[in-house]
């Protein structure tokens, strides 16, 4: 595989990861957070409504997890191509 071919590659895959991740972050913080916080709101979790807990707290947890998440997916996409320390 040429250098040229392998970068389009990795920029493809990556640019794939990237977009997986952004739509999950956009829909716990967007949907779950405002669109369907009323519905939500109707289960709680240790006393606290779940739109509420989506909306205050839940998308920032989600948010960080979702960082390293794409650490691990870059850390393997890395070595996949040959771009590692």
């Amino acid at each position: 595989m040429q250098n040229k071919e392998k970068t389009k590659m990795y920029w493809k895959e990556n640019l794939r990861y990237l977009a997986i991740l952004l739509t999950i972050w956009f829909v716990v913080s967007f949907v779950f957070g405002i669109l369907l916080v009323d519905q939500l709101n109707t289960i709680r979790i240790g006393g606290f409504k779940l739109g509420f807990w989506f909306a205050q707290q839940g998308s920032i947890y989600v948010f960080v997890i979702l960082i390293f998440v794409y650490v691990r997916l870059m850390n393997k996409l890395d070595k996949k191509y040959g771009y590692d320390e």
